[in-house]
């Protein structure tokens, strides 16, 4: 195994800096971004700086979302179709990555799990709780989050925070909290007892800037940090999951609404029998 692979499979996640080449792999996103965001700002008559991607990514954004909160959701919708975006996430290199961190995994996007994340400052009601992917993703038990900043992520942004190590726990059936906020859907899945669970461990929460690439294991517990900037915090995220995966086989490669307890059951089942060949 590679040096990588050895600390994907230690720590159940991989920064790797500068992995994606600004120029061709993440301005063509972002410039798509910022005229979208200018649409935005001319249909609706609001005066949002735009003229450059970081004037448009901060406060053109900003602007909008302060005239009316449904203008940063247009944005958000809208810019999760940039073709730019979807060629990133099909490149070979994050194939060709994958194949150097899992041996004999046979590689499937998650067509419905990947995008572009806005989380806007002080919005709790989006804010990702401590969770690990596959209960919210599911399709294999042993898939890969790729997870990659749009902007320089500074620490009053809230920087994603991960919990190394936590991947041995094995999946953990949620509970349901819509977190007296209205949350819903994967956004109201927790953790039961999470303080206890988490505070096994010692979180890290890496700052990272365009290029760099966080890469974390289907099951390592992480959260969204706490934007108490005044920028919103734009990441691409996608997941590939192992179509070779007894989970992934017994389930047809689907993804249900909700989990349920005999994906769980078959989950657990599938750790167990991989946790006794290691």
């Amino acid at each position: 195994m590679t040096n990588a692979a050895l600390d994907f499979a230690e720590n159940g996640y991989i920064l790797l800096k500068g992995f994606y080449d600004v120029a061709d792999d993440i301005a063509p996103i972002q410039e798509t971004a910022r005229q979208i965001i200018a649409h935005v700002a001319t249909q609706h008559g609001v005066a949002a700086p735009h003229a450059t991607w970081e004037e448009a990514s901060t406060v053109g954004l900003m602007a909008l979302a302060t005239h009316d909160r449904r203008l940063g959701a247009l944005v958000y919708d809208a810019v999760k179709h940039i073709p730019a975006l979807g060629r990133l996430v099909y490149k070979r290199r994050n194939e060709e990555l994958l194949a150097t961190l899992r041996d004999g995994l046979l590689p499937g996007v998650a067509y419905d799990g990947y995008g572009i994340r806005l989380d806007f400052p002080h919005e709790e009601k989006f804010r990702a709780y401590w969770h690990q992917e596959f209960p919210a993703q599911q399709r294999s038990l042993d898939g890969v989050v790729f997870w990659t900043p749009l902007v320089p992520i500074l620490d009053d942004m809230g920087p994603v925070q991960v919990a190394p190590r936590s991947h041995r726990e094995g999946p953990i059936a949620t509970v349901e909290d819509s977190g007296g906020v209205g949350r819903t859907g994967a956004y109201s899945m927790r953790l039961p007892d999470e303080e206890a669970l988490v505070g096994k461990y010692d979180i890290i929460a890496p700052l990272t800037e365009p290029g760099d690439l966080l890469v974390m294991d289907y099951l390592t517990l992480h959260q969204s940090g706490y934007n108490v900037s005044d920028r919103a915090r734009w990441s691409v995220q996608f997941r590939l999951f192992n179509y070779n995966n007894t989970t992934a086989i017994k389930t047809g490669w689907q993804r249900t609404a909700a989990p349920t307890a005999e994906l769980f059951d078959i989950a657990r089942a599938d750790y167990m029998g991989r946790k006794g060949t290691d």
